[in-house]
């Protein structure tokens, strides 16, 4: 086969991929870890109570807004994807000016 033909079926390939499942699952309900986690310990024991609160919302008295969660959610995956990003160029030039020497 031509490159071309492997190429325009590998795109479409992505695009069954990434489109079938919206209309397989429509009534499907996506919930979090934490929101199944909550559910299973209410299960065990109704009657738990959180030993610490977290530290934003105790400074701004309340619960953050959910677009807020997600900058800062965001925030913290740019920070470590830079300090990965740094550490892996920082090993692959060690190699190379290693083999220069």
């Amino acid at each position: 086969m031509k490159k071309r033909t492997i190429v325009i079926l590998l795109l479409i390939l992505v695009i069954l991929i990434a489109f079938v499942p919206l209309f397989a699952l429509k009534d499907a309900e996506f919930g979090g870890s934490d929101d199944a986690g909550s559910t299973v310990v209410e299960e065990v024991d109704s009657s738990f109570e959180p030993i610490a609160a977290p530290l934003i919302e105790n400074i701004i008295g309340g619960e953050l807004p959910g677009e807020v969660e997600s900058l800062l959610f965001c925030l913290q995956t740019g920070i470590g994807v830079g300090i990965i990003a740094f550490c892996m160029g920082r090993l692959v030039e060690r190699k190379k000016w290693m083999k220069d020497e």
